[in-house]
């Protein structure tokens, strides 16, 4: 998936002028996955939730204090248990790495569990150019892959779509009369879908996590597909990130009680699918090859600098789920696989920071999504950082650069800063209307909007005073 997020103002002004995508973001705004949590959190006990946090965050930083220890035994073991495990440095090469396992095994067909790693290296697109027919089987994925779109939320990546797109989509690739009723919409999908299941060569899935103990890949799901794509096929592949990879099956029971919970509100979830290994003499089923294929795709980049926490990441969507800008303008503005916060921070440091202007602007710094982060992953933080780093590299807009300049030049003579604010309250005071509300700014349009009522922001006048004078003439007892 190449990555458009250099585009993300133009792409957010779309989103936000889209009354259908507005709607529907909206509904998913005010009673999702959010609530959910919520629900879970209150059930499990806050304080009890709050310790599983810490426990989950002190595992993520275990297995990356040491990654290439875990990898190494991860490697060792699953080897040893029939697996073939191989390693990719770029997109490319976990793409070339997949084409030649098909060519191979003769492989014509890809059916493909959720796999945000192979959205993120366009396995898709080069499967497709090479004649291999992918398939992807999880509802969601299913649905955007007939839209020809991508995900825009890695937990539920048709959260965009609306009952009435979705109808129209199956009645346009189904070939059946068109259906509004949704338990008859998820048969008719699970029809098209049984087909792909029973002919297809290669399944492919991403991976929840890596056990070193034990060799073993672990994928989370709330539909079969995940299951029937890792056992079916004659051949499976396991395409991942390297961070993915923890010490103990010990630690693994600890995620996969908050990562359901944080993702999807469930204390668990449907399916939790175990692959170790390929199929033995007496199984009745599994495939008889079993890859797995690890990508680093600039995550070693991140080791030992300020990013790194950003490695914790478990992928459940939690940031996202509570972000009022990604609620707002949906995950496709974000321009490739990983919206909300998480992409705001992942996409710059993966893609490059000049790639992706304005991810990290694209935040209110509220603190929600790092109160969520089942692994305690400090967000704003990291996003703080990534601004200063467009700043000391120059690539900010040249007037924010001088404002800043400016502000800080006045930061440091406190009486010309007295004054300087005084003459601004006075200011923002004569922009206001009869009302007392602020709908244009000099130097602010941007956030002000039109400059008309009803349109764009608004803000309240100041009081006449600046804090300085209030505080000044609280001390004073007036």
């Amino acid at each position: 998936m190449k990555p458009q997020s250099i585009h993300f103002r133009a792409r957010a002004a779309d989103a936000m002028a889209n009354p259908v995508l507005q709607q529907n973001l909206s509904r998913f705004a005010s009673g999702g996955l959010g609530k959910l949590r919520a629900d879970a959190v209150a059930d499990f006990g806050p304080q009890a939730f709050e310790e599983l946090r810490e426990a989950a965050r002190a595992i993520r930083e275990r297995s990356l204090t040491h990654l290439d220890v875990w990898i190494a035994r991860f490697e060792r073991e699953a080897s040893r248990r029939g697996a073939t495990v191989l390693f990719a440095e770029t997109a490319e090469d976990a793409c070339d790495l997949v084409l030649e396992i098909c060519a191979e095994h003769g492989i014509k067909k890809a059916v493909k569990s959720k796999s945000m790693l192979s959205e993120e290296v366009g396995l898709n697109e080069a499967l497709s150019a090479a004649g291999v027919q992918p398939v992807e089987t999880d509802l969601g994925e299913y649905i955007i892959q007939l839209a020809s779109e991508a995900p825009s939320h890695i937990i539920a990546p048709a959260v965009h779509k609306s009952r009435d797109e979705v109808s129209d989509l199956f009645a346009q690739h189904h070939g059946k009369p068109r259906k509004s009723d949704i338990p008859q919409m998820t048969r008719e999908a699970r029809e098209a879908l049984r087909a792909h299941f029973l002919s297809g060569d290669l399944g492919i899935s991403g991976g929840n996590f890596l056990v070193a103990e034990t060799g073993s890949g672990i994928i989370v799901t709330n539909e079969g597909n995940g299951r029937m794509v890792t056992t079916l096929p004659r051949v499976h592949v396991c395409i991942t990130g390297i961070e993915k990879v923890i010490p103990t099956l010990e630690d693994l029971s600890t995620l996969l009680r908050i990562l359901p919970r944080s993702a999807t509100g469930q204390a668990i979830s449907n399916y939790a699918s175990f692959f170790t290994g390929a199929r033995g003499e007496g199984d009745a089923e599994g495939p008889e090859h079993m890859v797995f294929i690890l990508v680093d795709g600039g995550r070693t980049n991140l080791i030992g600098t300020e990013l790194q926490d950003m490695l914790r990441c478990i992928r459940c969507g939690a940031c996202m789920n509570h972000c009022p800008v990604y609620r707002t303008v949906g995950g496709h503005s974000y321009g490739w696989v990983y919206p909300g916060p998480m992409g705001a921070v992942l996409t710059p440091a993966y893609v490059g920071l000049e790639n992706a202007l304005d991810l990290p602007q694209a935040a209110t710094l509220c603190g929600a999504c790092s109160v969520v982060c089942p692994v305690k992953i400090p967000l704003p933080d990291l996003m703080r950082t990534l601004r200063e780093q467009q700043v000391d590299r120059g690539l900010r807009p040249r007037t924010e650069r001088l404002g800043l300049k400016l502000w800080s030049w006045f930061a440091q003579r406190p009486r010309l800063y007295a004054i300087a604010t005084r003459l601004a309250v006075w200011a923002m005071g004569w922009h206001a209307d009869k009302s007392g509300m602020i709908y244009w700014m000099p130097f602010a349009s941007g956030w002000t909007g039109s400059g008309k009522a009803g349109e764009g922001r608004f803000l309240p006048a100041p009081a006449g005073r600046t804090f300085r004078d209030l505080y000044a003439r609280r001390k004073r007892g007036g």
